[in-house]
């Protein structure tokens, strides 16, 4: 990796403009701070690849969405409304989900004080964080900005990209992507600064949702690698060998060349870890990728031999599990680490990034990597030359497999198969198409001729309900009050536009 390059003055951002969260304005500023390529763990470790037989990997995930709840259909967040509404529901776990989101600040300091050697990895969505500064809750922001930004905590935390309102990507329309992106990445380098932006380069996919249509996927790995991102995560069975062929078993806990060709024969690739299959809440809440790796070894990739790498995420806060079994578990697994003199050798906790960096160092070539796809990819290239394609021909063959293979679709994997994100959902899928053509309609060009046009409040909130409408709560509870609240937040985002 290249040696850090010192960054230009850059402005401070403020978390809030006009009472929005700062999600645009300063896309130039915050991509000479995304494309920094310089190690993240690599000079703060304290593992050396050569003592790990194999690591574990968790990530949580949190998220609350924004709906048009409150007083006069004001945004406000779910967590909010949770606690002013305590009898409807599970509602009245309100206060435990407010301190899951907080506790790792604490939990984390107090496993390293006790001479323990944990790691873990963050994904909150934008939605969330600006709930929690919608609601005052800076005691849990703070618990968060400990761990990010006090070098004392830097090496033990990762923290992952993601979506900035929780959108599925097979769904949200392309334009939208890389405004996802670059929204979140905004939003966190204003509450926790630009050196801790600078070191988030993994992507944590909302529902684990990987699109597998050639065009959305190829523009998904184009817009994070034009983010900065060098890796990220998707589930086992939302990818294939190229062959079409599930992925061999030893490749799941290796990294993986994830490659994408679209409909024009333009390829590109990112390095993908792989979560492995399994009841997520439970698995990490009782710490199970730790007993897993016990049960790995080393691997070759190419000519280096390396700790093989379990990789897990589960929502943080969701479940019993979660909120009553993790804090248990994680204690008692990291101190039975500690008190076998285990910290730093055979099965070792290890963050994406670092894993990557630790691997990388000893001389692996990320083009040695094995090579996957997206699912059904492998169906398509069988029907279309994949050296010199065609949207026209794609879309032919996509069309010949949904009429004569019932397995065969264009929806994307996720985290479940029992879900659809677009099946019956016409009533929210069809108003996020329009918002979102209204909103490029009306300023892709004026973007396009001055840049600035972003930092512009009309902007900034026109933007905001177009992300918004596109969160992923208002399709997976079905019908009802939640996309009751998608269609509100299409008015309310029409009307800005028309404004």
């Amino acid at each position: 990796m290249t040696a850090k390059v010192p960054l230009p003055k850059l402005p401070v951002l403020e978390e809030l403009r006009s009472g929005l969260p700062n999600i645009c304005g300063w896309e130039a500023e915050i991509q000479s701070v995304v494309q920094q390529q310089h190690p993240v763990f690599l000079n703060t470790t304290n593992l050396q690849w050569k003592n790990i037989a194999a690591g574990f990997a968790c990530a949580l995930h949190m998220h609350q969405p924004t709906i048009p709840a409150g007083r006069n259909e004001q945004l406000i967040n779910n967590l909010q409304y949770m606690f002013e509404h305590p009898y409807l529901g599970d509602n009245h776990n309100a206060a435990t989900f407010a301190w899951c989101y907080g506790r790792m600040g604490e939990f984390l300091p107090q496993l390293i004080s006790e001479g323990c050697n944990p790691r873990i990895m963050l994904d909150y969505s934008g939605n969330l964080l600006w709930g929690l500064r919608q609601m005052g809750r800076d005691d849990i922001l703070n618990n968060l900005k400990r761990i990010t930004c006090d070098r004392n905590y830097q090496p033990y935390v990762e923290w992952l990209g993601t979506m900035w309102s929780h959108a599925v990507v097979p769904s949200t329309p392309i334009p939208d992507i890389k405004l996802h992106i670059q929204a979140w990445q905004h939003h966190f380098a204003a509450i926790f600064g630009y050196d801790a932006l600078m070191r988030v380069k993994g992507f944590s996919l909302p529902e684990m949702h990987l699109p597998n249509h050639p065009d959305k996927l190829f523009a998904s790995v184009k817009a994070l690698k034009e983010c900065g991102y060098r890796w990220v995560m998707v589930q086992e069975h939302s990818v294939e060998r190229l062959d079409g062929s599930p992925l061999r078993q030893e490749d799941k806990y290796i990294p993986n060349r994830l490659i994408a060709r679209n409909s024009r024969g333009e390829t590109i690739s990112i390095t993908a870890l792989i979560k492995t299959q399994g009841s997520d809440t439970k698995l990490v809440a009782q710490m199970q990728p730790y007993f897993e790796a016990n049960s790995r070894g080393k691997q070759q990739i190419g000519n280096v031999t390396v700790p093989s790498l379990v990789t897990q995420i589960a929502d943080g806060e969701n479940g019993g599990v979660m909120m009553n079994e993790y804090p248990r578990d994680l204690f008692r697994v990291y101190r039975e680490i500690r008190d076998r003199g285990e910290n730093y050798s055979g099965v070792v906790a290890l963050n994406g990034t670092e894993y990557l960096e630790l691997i990388e160092a000893a001389g692996v070539n990320p083009e040695d990597y094995p090579s996957c796809q997206a699912i059904y990819q492998h169906r398509i290239w069988q029907r279309v030359d994949p050296k010199c394609p065609t949207p026209e021909a794609v879309e032919k063959a996509i069309a010949f497999l949904k009429a004569n293979d019932n397995q065969f679709h264009m929806d994307g994997a996720s985290w479940t198969n029992h879900l659809s994100w677009v099946q019956g959902y016409e009533n929210v899928l069809d108003p996020i198409d329009k918002l979102s053509a209204a909103f490029h309609e009306k300023y892709d060009r004026l973007v396009q001729q001055d840049p600035s046009v972003t930092k512009r409040p009309d902007y900034q909130q026109a933007l905001l309900y177009n992300l918004l409408l596109q969160t992923s709560c208002f399709r997976y509870w079905g019908q009802g009050i939640w996309t009751e609240y998608a269609q509100k937040l299409y008015k309310l985002g029409e009307a800005v536009l028309v404004a």
